[in-house]
């Protein structure tokens, strides 16, 4: 992973304290990269002091203050740099809090990502645009999920579609739209832009905060009676903030990349932690008794051309629990 191909070169990552984008800075600090990372308060030492102590942060990373809602915000983080990694994107909510779907996720994930790219038109250092989008964008449409059908990058959300799925339907509409949006207005534009669609992002975490994805595992390991009844993609932090920056460095990179290790039940993760974690108190049951979700494949051809190897989902669920261990989420 290490090593100079960054050679000093400037790339800035938007939200640059997120989950995906922390390992992102880290590793692109790591390849000789000088980082310009847009967060909403660069003073908050709470939410930047795991940036700052990354290696090579002190001498190549600076963070700047930037609003997802605010054109022309971007403009200075944006000035002078080879590569634009955009992963600030608002993202599912930990806590079950009812939000106003449009104001809470669709506008910030649009309208961030047009304010993004209108800075890069601006300016004529910016090779390639990578954006962080997610398989929200990739799979609500008529199409069945069934045994045997294979996910791929030529599927598309449809936004009509998006809105019937209650729970979520303000994320996967906001990945849908901003995702949409973006590839509209970089053909307009001439932006060489790749998109990156990961799965329910898994591994270690650098972010003092709790994210969507830790969260469904800390409510297995805290008690929980019973497990949902859902598939999902997985896919490990690393692999995905690798992606990212192969997406930049390799020319031919281009459209857009599904990222999973897996599809697998909420069961079979259940069943990945009590073989690691014998003593837990795990949930036995599913949630109901209907069929279980079917299962489905998510394509890996187009991802390994970036040289992903994929790391096992045993791998990142035990990291994952190690992480919350060493945060004090959970004792045991």
């Amino acid at each position: 992973m290490e090593g100079n191909t960054g050679n000093g070169k400037v790339v800035c990552a938007t939200g640059a304290s997120g989950f995906v984008a922390s390992w992102l800075v880290k590793l692109l600090l790591l390849r000789g990269y000088t980082v310009k990372g847009t967060v909403r308060d660069p003073d908050d030492w709470s939410k930047t002091e795991h940036l700052m102590r990354l290696e090579g942060a002190k001498e190549r990373l600076k963070l700047l203050k930037a609003n997802l809602l605010e054109e022309g915000s971007f403009d200075s983080a944006v000035e002078g740099c080879h590569g634009v990694f955009h992963t600030a994107s608002p993202v599912l909510s930990v806590s079950r809090v009812e939000v106003d779907p449009q104001t809470a996720y669709i506008d910030p994930a649009v309208k961030g990502t047009m304010n993004v790219l209108k800075s890069c038109t601006k300016l004529s250092s910016v090779k390639r645009v990578v954006l962080t989008s997610s398989v929200a964008a990739v799979f609500y449409n008529a199409r069945p999920r069934t045994p045997g059908v294979v996910v791929d990058e030529t599927w598309f959300s449809d936004p009509d579609i998006c809105k019937e799925n209650e729970e979520w339907s303000g994320y996967v509409l906001s990945k849908t739209l901003a995702e949409e949006a973006a590839w509209t207005f970089a053909k307009e534009n001439n932006i060489d832009l790749v998109t990156i669609n990961p799965a329910a992002v898994v591994g270690p975490f650098l972010q003092p905060t709790l994210q969507a994805t830790a969260n469904l595992i800390l409510i297995l390991l805290n008690g929980a009676k019973t497990f949902p009844n859902s598939t999902f993609g997985w896919i490990n932090v690393k692999d995905a903030a690798n992606a990212h920056i192969q997406a930049f460095e390799i020319p031919s990179a281009s459209g857009r990349y599904c990222l999973a290790e897996r599809v697998a039940y909420y069961s079979d993760v259940v069943k990945i932690l009590h073989e690691l974690y014998p003593t837990l108190q795990l949930p036995e049951k599913c949630a109901d008794d209907k069929l279980l979700m079917p299962i489905y494949q998510i394509s890996k051809e187009k991802a390994k051309t970036l040289g992903i190897e994929f790391i096992p989902l045993e791998v990142s669920l035990k990291e994952i629990v190690e992480s919350l261990k060493e945060k004090k989420f959970i004792e045991f």
